[in-house]
């Protein structure tokens, strides 16, 4: 999307660590407070709605202690399993229902499914027809299939324009299951796709944040997840809620690029908690006492970013 607009915009693009809609569309360069006024508009295409299971497939080389990290934010997305602690990841995951209102859609309830793990089985240079490929190993339907790439396999425009990405496949008449990419960028780019848990590529230097999972790339993970997972819900199939081109789409959490709490500008996340002993910046708490930063959402009832803190 070519970017027509002043250059302090342009570096708050810097901070949206999120791909938009499908493999080939590219992160956003661009945006003003006029866009964020106005109400992401619906498209009239279904959302992910009913009983979905998220099945996650692990290419590469990930400890077991850094899967968990994931799976357990997964877990942490259903209200029947929020952490008593808050604010919560499914009070996170509770604003992307304002969507499904307007919509008139059914409900969404999100479950972990399957992990798969494969051992670099097409080696460690991946487009995004193989990223599809990988993807196409989860469930068919009913389904949203998540690839995680290690951080030494190489995917095209990873670190480059996107640290991520969402899409969908036809899987038979009438069937569609959604996908989702996201690389370890730790030894690639952590100043592109884990910021604020490693100094940004561009803009104020400020000290990193400390991960809460003590794990950069993992952590940075999660913030691109959980932005693509808030853009799948929404805009599943392309037609969904979003603004400006289709081909290159802000959605429910790149419509809020570098935003986690209340009080952020370029070059600070916001005013976070912090864990009094380890030191780590968060905004969420998941399951098995797990912390995590979840990014702001696009709330389409005020048309601001809302954020827990």
């Amino acid at each position: 999307m070519a970017s027509v607009f002043s250059s302090i915009v342009k570096f708050l693009a810097l901070f949206s660590f999120f791909n938009l809609c499908i493999a080939s569309r590219t992160t956003p360069n661009s945006l003003v407070e006029n866009d964020q006024n106005q109400l992401l508009k619906y498209h009239k295409g279904a959302l992910l709605n009913g009983k979905i299971s998220v099945n996650l497939i692990w290419y590469g080389k990930f400890k077991p202690s850094q899967r968990a990290i994931v799976a357990d934010f997964i877990t942490s997305l259903s209200p029947s399993t929020a952490a008593q602690s808050k604010p919560s990841v499914a009070a996170w995951w509770k604003m992307t229902e304002k969507y499904y209102h307007i919509a008139s859609s059914s409900s969404l309830s999100l479950s972990l499914g399957k992990q798969i793990l494969d051992n670099y089985s097409l080696g460690k240079s991946l487009s995004q027809t193989q990223i599809l490929q990988l993807a196409s190993k989860g469930e068919q339907s009913n389904a949203v299939n998540v690839v995680l790439t290690a951080s030494d396999v190489a995917v095209d425009g990873f670190c480059v324009n996107r640290c991520g990405s969402h899409g969908s496949r036809s899987s038979g008449k009438n069937h569609k299951f959604a996908y989702i990419w996201v690389g370890n960028s730790q030894t690639q780019c952590p100043g592109y796709c884990a910021w604020p848990f490693h100094q940004p590529l561009y803009g104020p230097q400020s000290p990193p944040l400390v991960a809460p999972n003590n794990d950069v790339g993992l952590d940075g993970i999660i913030i691109s997840l959980s932005g693509l997972l808030a853009g799948t819900a929404t805009n599943p199939f392309g037609n969904g809620f979003y603004q400006g081109p289709s081909e290159a789409p802000l959605e429910a959490a790149t419509a809020c690029p570098g935003v986690y709490a209340k009080g952020a500008y370029p070059g600070y996340a916001g005013n976070l908690l912090v864990d009094p002993t380890t030191g780590a910046s968060y905004n969420a708490h998941g399951a098995n006492a797990r912390k995590y930063l979840l990014p702001a959402i696009y709330d389409p009832s005020t048309s601001k970013c809302s954020t827990l803190l």
